[in-house]
């Protein structure tokens, strides 16, 4: 077999992110590389194979043997070989099949199955397999890492912001578990619909004739290879299994990435000089710039985004390939070659922010620093609130211009408000009602307002941990 250094790759995939997530990207391989596309056809063929054996009577120990061994001697190589010759993959797999059979069990190989029997019942097994054995734990572990930050900073105070600025308080724990709720379910739905890929040994149209004319009962030839492979056929098939399969789940993995580029932008923001509310963890020797040596850049998030940017378009061509022309066309078979590169890039992210996540250093005296800077008029909807639950009907206009006159003179807004006597005895008769603390102390803090962000925090925490650990133990059945 030819070998060539890393480096003369043409795909960044496989030199720089393989170098980067060797472990990973060799689970990747078993299921995703050309090699593990061959095995899977070859997996194919052999249930084919099998009930063929059972269907004539030559279902002896040796012939199973025989078939078995397919497993362990068609190599990529070969078929490639063959292939420069057929110009067809599955008739060169097919040749090569042949070549390692006795001569009496030549004739049963691919009998009755078209080539996209083969290939898009391989699909299924390759894409569900790496989904629930590499993906969905890769993933779980990221979801476990957030949990563990959304319950350790659950009541870690920080200012909330929309549209780049300070709204009102929360916490970081509120913050990160507001991911460890869409990431979670995004998780459970690739696990889901990973489990609801179809394969097809109906033939050319998939109306199954040619298996019609060596069984009676084609449906249930089908039936019987598909099981042995774990799969489930298709309601309806053409020449192809429906497309919206494995449309969906890599669509609900391009809704998870999305989820983690969105995560890996508000880190970022947080690591800016004037925020400096998170840093990612920076090793002893690691160069931040090539000539700034003070520089910490939050590269591992700019990563992750980087990916998205670049994998994240790619659901145009996965639209593109829902179409085909009748009952088939082959405008797909160079584009759905590159659904492997999309999962591979998909988890390559994955792993990134699993090492981000699993580093973090949360600045918390920043944080609550931050939280102070806007004073108490981060509390100015508290006031709002509160005076329109005692009836003020201009309530927010009333505390709107409170806070211009508050920056104008520089003031806290409380001392504002409280110059009319009205507006005071409205707070103080409001904040009773719900509070055990005075005016001047809840408006002297904004840990006081944060509402329920610690017990969201919480909650959400323990409930995935929950959802997770089930989540773990079906995808190790």
């Amino acid at each position: 077999m030819e070998t060539r250094p890393v480096f003369e790759n043409l795909s960044p995939l496989d030199h720089r992110y393989y170098e980067a997530n060797r472990e990973l990207f060799d689970e990747l391989s078993d299921y995703l590389s050309e090699t593990a596309s061959v095995r899977f056809c070859v997996r194919v063929e052999t249930s084919l194979m099998h009930a063929h054996l059972r269907r004539v009577g030559l279902d002896t120990h040796g012939n199973r043997a025989a078939v078995d061994k397919l497993a362990e001697v068609v190599t990529p190589d070969e078929v490639y070989e063959e292939e420069g010759e057929t110009r067809h993959n599955i008739r060169a797999l097919v040749r090569v099949i042949k070549r390692h059979l006795p001569g009496e069990l030549s004739p049963l190989v691919h009998l009755g199955a078209t080539s996209v029997d083969i290939l898009d019942t391989a699909t299924a097994l390759r894409i569900g397999g790496v989904s629930r054995k590499v993906l969905v734990p890769l993933l779980i572990q990221l979801e476990r890492s957030l949990i563990e930050i959304a319950r350790e900073h659950s009541g870690t105070v920080q200012i909330g912001r929309t549209h780049g600025q300070h709204g009102v308080p929360i916490t970081f724990g509120f913050a990160v578990s507001e991911y460890v709720s869409r990431l979670g379910q995004s998780i459970e739905r690739i696990h889901l619909l990973s489990g609801d890929l179809r394969g097809k040994i109906s033939g050319a149209m998939g109306a199954y004739n040619s298996t019609s004319m060596i069984t009676t009962d084609p449906v249930a030839f089908e039936q019987e290879i598909l099981s042995d492979l774990g799969l489930e056929p298709a309601d309806h098939a053409t020449q192809m299994v429906q497309p919206e399969h494995l449309l969906r789940l890599l669509l609900e993995m391009n809704t998870a990435f999305g989820i983690l580029a969105n995560l890996a932008d508000d880190l970022r923001n947080l690591q800016r000089t004037e925020i400096d509310e998170v840093r990612e963890g920076f090793a002893a020797g690691q160069v931040g710039s090539s000539t700034m040596p003070q520089k910490r850049n939050p590269w591992n998030c700019e990563h992750v985004k980087s990916l998205w940017k670049a994998f994240a378009p790619r659901v145009v061509t996965f639209f593109s390939d829902q179409i085909s022309e009748h009952q088939r066309d082959l405008t797909n078979s160079a584009s759905g070659r590159f659904v492997a590169d999309y999962v591979a890039g998909f988890a390559a992210a994955a792993a990134r922010m699993l090492k981000i996540a699993s580093d973090l250093q949360v600045n918390t005296d920043r944080m609550r620093m931050n939280a102070a800077l806007t004073g108490d008029l981060a509390l100015s909807e508290a006031a709002y609130t509160l005076l329109a639950a005692q009836g003020f009907s201009d309530a927010h206009e009333r505390v709107r211009k409170a806070t211009l006159a508050a920056e104008a003179h520089d003031e806290p807004l409380l001392m504002v408000l409280q110059a009319d006597s009205e507006v005071r005895e409205a707070l103080e008769r409001g904040l009773a009602a719900v509070s055990d603390q005075s005016m001047e102390v809840f408006f002297s803090d904004s840990v006081h307002y944060t509402g329920r962000a610690k017990a969201v925090a919480v909650r959400v925490a323990d409930d995935y941990e929950r959802r997770m650990k089930r989540l773990g133990e079906e995808s190790t059945r």
